[in-house]
Formats: structure tokens, C-alpha cells, sequence
């Protein structure tokens, strides 16, 4: 085998058991199969494998790092300012300090780090699986509440939380179902598998904002305003 397959076997990416004693690699389908290869090796050896230098095999597994480490930062601010300042200041206890804001969004942060290390440590699937899963979510949780805020003015937030809530439940739900309790395949809605659980969740919190938007009052003028604002900039 060439120089690298022995550098990401001492790794442990791609791990070979002779079962028959042969001495060459048999890969194939089935419990006759001697070769396992990670699938993260696609990314992190395929410098090697085209023979470039090893500096350029560092800047690929250092830019995936600071990649992954702006993107966790960004998102740990949006969390703890989620928590700390809209749901618990607006919503929940309007008459707290900033210390106390300050202290609920430093806990809020250690808390979304924590769920992150331990995902990290035991991901739901392939790194690609893993993004599917959390766009499948947002697709569900926060698309049509986003869309029908900006394109509907007689959208108003009962319909949005309804929605947002549909949407959230049904696809945590089904990807828990199928992903972590270990549910049939064949059990799929309409053979969707749990990484493109975005679709129907979507549709579902499409239909039940709609549905209960209609029961109650439209937002008042200002906030319709303020959407109009949105659809067209300043003096067009």
C-alpha cells in the first residue's frame, strides 16, 4: 500500500484486518470485507494522497478549524442573546438587571457548549448527515415564520409561535425517532429519511401558521409598516 495508507491506518482513519491471512486487502461488501475506511478521511487525507507537501495537508485541517471554531463563536452569541435578552428580559422577567442578563447568557453559553461537546464527541452521523440534520430544523423551526413575516402583513406572533413550535417538534421528533431510538426505515413519511426531515416540517409549519394566524387579529399598523419598510429600501 503507498506511504499514506500507513500514515492514516497509525491514526486509526483506515484500519485493515487480515481475516484470511493472505497478506493483500480484500475490499468488498459483506462480513468478507478487510478494509474500513472513516469517512472524514476524504477531506483530511486527500491532499496527501494527490502528493502535495505537508504544509498544505496543515493549512487544509487549519482552515477547517477556524472555520468551524468563527462559526461556533457566531452561534454562541446569537444563543446566549436568544436566551438572555429576548426570551428571558422580554418575555419571562422584564425586570432583571444586565448583571443578571449577563449572568443568564454566560450560562446559556456553557450550556450550548456543552450540548455541542458532547454531539462533537458523539455525532448523530457524518459530518454532512450532521449539517442536514440542523438545516432540516431550521427549515422546519424558523423558514416560514421568516418568510410569511416578511411577505405576509397580516402575519402576527401567534401564528409565528404556532408555527415555529409545529415545525420544531415534528422534525426533532422524527429525526430523535429515526436517528437515536432506532426506527424502521421503512417507516419513513412518504420514504424521507430523517437528514431531509426540512421538507415536510416545513410544509407542516407552513400550514399551521397560516391556519392559526387566521384566528386571531392582525399586528398592529406600525408593525405593518415596519414590514412594508422591509419588502422596499429607503426612497424606492
Amino acid at each position: 500500500m503507498p506511504q499514506w495508507f500507513n500514515t492514516w491506518e497509525e491514526i486509526g482513519l483506515i484500519t485493515f484486518n487480515d481475516l484470511n491471512g493472505d497478506g493483500a486487502v480484500q475490499y468488498s461488501a459483506g462480513q468478507n470485507n478487510e478494509l474500513t475506511i472513516d469517512r472524514d478521511i476524504l477531506f483530511l487525507a486527500s491532499p496527501e494522497i494527490a502528493g502535495l507537501p505537508a504544509w498544505v495537508v496543515a493549512l487544509v485541517a487549519a482552515g477547517g478549524l477556524a472555520a468551524a471554531l468563527s462559526t461556533a463563536a457566531g452561534l454562541l452569541l446569537v444563543i446566549s442573546a436568544a436566551i438572555s435578552h429576548d426570551l428571558l428580559k422580554k418575555q419571562f422577567a422584564p425586570g432583571i438587571s444586565d448583571k443578571q442578563e449577563l449572568l443568564a447568557a454566560r450560562a446559556s453559553s456553557a450550556f450550548a457548549i456543552g450540548v455541542g461537546i458532547y454531539f462533537g464527541i458523539n455525532p448523530p452521523g457524518f459530518v454532512m448527515e450532521t449539517i442536514a440534520l440542523a438545516f432540516g430544523i431550521a427549515a422546519s423551526a424558523l423558514f416560514p415564520a421568516i418568510f410569511l413575516g416578511i411577505f405576509n402583513k397580516k402575519m402576527n406572533k401567534e401564528g409565528a409561535i404556532a408555527g415555529m413550535l409545529a415545525g420544531l417538534i415534528f422534525s426533532v421528533s422524527y429525526i430523535v425517532y429515526f436517528r437515536f431510538m432506532g426506527g424502521d426505515p421503512n417507516d419513513y413519511l412518504l420514504g424521507i429519511s430523517a437528514q431531509g426531515v426540512g421538507l415536510p416540517g416545513m410544509i407542516l409549519s407552513f400550514v399551521v401558521t397560516l391556519g392559526v394566524a387566521r384566528l386571531y387579529d392582525a399586528p398592529p399598523s406600525d408593525i405593518q409598516e415596519m414590514v412594508e419598510h422591509l419588502r422596499y429600501p429607503e426612497n424606492a
